[in-house]
């Protein structure tokens, strides 16, 4: 994991200048509330991510439209200071643009011109990136009170002006002995700031905590699993429902931390009063580990409604009862008012990593409807009347020893990437995937402080061995934009894509979705049949929902392009695997005239060590790979190009070298740890000899089709 150097001024090309004045728009920062969005939807900025407290990703503007989308070209970008993935939504108060940016830095850039107004780094330490199962991306900002809130990923909270970006205050809301991260985006409810975290890989236990948008003083926290009965109660809000999860939960669970962190999902319902919140996997995955086996474990894969001045638990819907597959519901959560079966139901609708659409009165929790929206093999249904899923039996981790290969898997029918709803064609937007992924129970599972702890060691997940192999994988594996009306419970259309990872989708008023891809290029698409109208090469991969706001009159879109992620990094099937150019925030208009320079790849041939590896070396060292490298550096030793190809390494064919950075750690500032006391310098060879091995088939990959 390398981290880019010191900080720098970006560089922006904005092609006019046509001023809304920062100082009115700093000014209407304090009076701005996100109580604002949830009242009136049709207001012209985006103050929110998601544009309002519904979480919609939707907006009213149509001066952008089907008709005319063919005008819309750049007006502008910035260079970002990293290749890592960019997921932040962007956030526009007052004529300015808010983001997070990889590795928790904050920028503040004029909406129309692009002039950088000022730049925060929280200066992370680079090893800290070894604690995130995911990537050290951030996923957006909150505006409110005059300040701008980012959680940082080591754990912090983080309060800036917002019209200087200097510190108001900072909080550590994690135990930093414990390897916690945040990713996810704050949100501000009634002079609050509500902040999650991750870390269910590595043996956490999860929660949820609220901070005073004033003094950053803690003023509720509510757990989403039991902690170890023998210590008694946490003094949070959770400890009167507590009792009830626990008898849910079986063995010593608290021993591996439990898991059900709310890393992403968190919306304020104004209308009902109540954060909902959406919680994540089970600590390690597999069930027989982690509770015997036995029982639902509450409030692992739920989503959870909780007083917003109190904490306190007001209901819950499970989704995945007794999780195991890393079947989360941290996926975002859309609010709506729907009519069905003639009567007017307020609702959440939900499509998690499971592959079930979830409709759910928000008003009491109890389910209304659930369907498939991808095939699914781990479940034949949910029950018509509860939601509980109708499972396979053979998909708890079969103890036959057999891999038991699910769809969709842990990459999930749907995870992070915003889906949209429009109340303008009744339809929700979900960018899907379908990538195969496979369980095997670990009979010897031993648990790991501070490391990946899974309990699954199915050899799937490495990645097909040859390359005929690996195209027919990449094949299969698939992306697309399903439009799903969630009264009629089924597919109005699918768009699909020819590979998984595809961005998160904004939806407007002028009958188009905006979605980005891996590949490098941001798209428009007719909302109302899905037909591709308007594309632009954004030369970097584009995952970020983008944004949409009106000034003076002119309509604008806003998002920010940079590949990576959990599919960047640990997938061995993203396509095109390439270095890309340093992330950009891209900003566009109609007759917009900028042009972004051109990018070249460098050529990186591989480098593999000039003896061939002996077989027991490279089995060793495979194993050792996959237990200790895959999250970072992909299932071949290589992530899609957003960090290093271990294959192409100068030092690869350095046995000293080699050790240096992956045993001492000399690169440790830039993200690369030191493996020093957690594997052995003989496993750290083996390492770099399996690797080795992978750089000489593609060596003799690249002679065959004459690269």
């Amino acid at each position: 994991m390398l981290k880019s150097g010191k900080p720098r001024q970006v560089r922006s090309s904005f092609m006019r200048r046509i001023g809304l004045s920062v100082a009115l728009g700093s000014l209407l920062l304090a009076g701005c509330g996100a109580s604002d969005r949830a009242a009136n939807p049709d207001v012209l900025s985006w103050d929110v991510v998601g544009g309002s407290n519904r979480q919609q990703f939707y907006s009213s503007l149509d001066a952008i439209n089907d008709g005319n989308v063919k005008n819309l070209n750049l007006a502008g970008y910035a260079d970002l200071d990293t290749t890592r993935g960019q997921e932040a939504n962007i956030v526009e108060v007052g004529g300015v643009l808010y983001t997070s940016t990889a590795w928790s830095k904050v920028y503040a850039f004029d909406a129309k011109t692009g002039k950088q107004l000022w730049f925060y780094d929280p200066n992370v330490p680079g090893e800290i990136g070894f604690n995130g199962c995911c990537d050290v991306v951030n996923r957006g900002v909150a505006v409110s009170d005059g300040k701008v809130f980012v959680g940082a990923f080591d754990g912090r909270l983080i309060a800036l002006d917002a019209k200087t970006g200097k510190l108001v205050w900072q909080v550590q809301t994690t135990d930093k002995g414990k390897p916690y991260t945040i990713t996810g985006a704050p949100r501000v409810a009634k002079g609050k700031v509500i902040i999650g975290n991750g870390g269910g890989e590595y043996g956490v236990r999860g929660y949820v905590s609220a901070y005073d948008v004033k003094t950053g003083k803690q003023v509720w926290r509510f757990y989403t699993v039991p902690g170890d009965p023998a210590k008694g109660p946490d003094g949070a809000a959770s400890d009167p429902i507590m009792k009830k999860a626990a008898e849910t939960w079986h063995g010593k669970w608290y021993d591996y931390g439990g898991g059900g962190t709310v890393w992403d999902a968190i919306v304020y319902d104004e209308e009902l009063n109540q954060i909902l919140i959406g919680v994540g996997n089970g600590s390690p995955w597999n069930h027989r580990i982690r509770s015997e086996g036995k029982g639902d474990n509450l409030f692992l894969s739920s989503i959870v409604a909780l007083d917003p001045d109190t904490g306190a638990y007001k209901w819950h819907f499970q989704e995945t009862p007794g999780e195991t597959w890393d079947f989360t519901a941290a996926q975002p959560i859309v609010l709506a008012d729907l009519k069905i079966e003639g009567v007017d139901r307020k609702v959440l609708m939900h499509a998690p990593k499971n592959g079930f659409f979830y409709v759910v009165d928000r008003t009491d929790g109890k389910f209304i409807s659930g369907k498939n929206f991808v095939p699914v093999n781990w479940a034949s249904g949910v029950d018509p009347k509860t939601g509980r899923p109708i499972e396979n039996p053979e998909a708890r981790w079969p103890s036959t020893g057999k891999d038991f290969v699910a769809r969709p898997g842990a990459f999930g029918a749907h995870s992070w990437h915003p889906m949209a709803y429009s109340p303008k064609t009744k339809l929700v937007y979900i960018p899907a995937q379908d990538i195969p992924f496979g369980y095997k129970d670990d009979a010897g599972f031993k648990y790991q402080k501070g490391r990946w702890n899974l309990g699954n060691v199915s050899p799937s997940n490495l990645g097909p061995g040859t390359p005929d192999e690996h195209a027919a994988a990449q094949r299969e594996a698939s992306g697309e934009i399903v439009a799903w009306d969630p009264v009629a419970q089924k597919a109005a259309w699918r768009v699909r894509h020819p590979f998984p990872g595809n961005g998160g989708i904004l939806a407007t008023g002028g009958n188009l979705l905006f979605q980005g891809s891996p590949d490098g290029s941001f798209n428009a698409y007719r909302a109302d049949n899905g037909e591709k109208i308007w594309t632009f090469d954004a030369q970097n991969g584009v995952i970020a929902a983008a944004s949409t706001y009106t000034i003076d009159g002119e309509q604008y879109v806003a998002v920010l392009a940079g590949f990576g992620g959990v599919f960047g990094l640990f997938s061995p099937l993203v396509h095109d695997p390439h270095v890309r150019p340093n992330g950009r925030l891209l900003v566009f208009k109609l007759g917009g005239t900028a042009t972004l320079p051109p990018y070249e790849r460098p050529d990186m041939p591989p480098n593999p060590p000039a003896a061939e590896a002996p077989r027991d070396a490279v089995a060793r060292g495979m194993l050792a790979y996959a237990g200790n490298c895959i999250m970072c550096h992909g299932g071949q030793a290589w992530s899609g190009g957003v960090i290093p190809d271990l294959r192409r390494s100068a030092v690869l064919p350095d046995r000293n070298a080699w050790a240096m950075i992956v045993h001492d750690g000399v690169l440790k500032d830039r993200g690369m740890i030191g493996f020093k006391g957690k594997i052995t310098r003989a496993e750290i060879e083996d390492i770099r000899l399996y690797i080795g091995e992978q750089a000489r088939i593609l060596q003799r990959e690249d002679k065959k089709v004459g690269r």
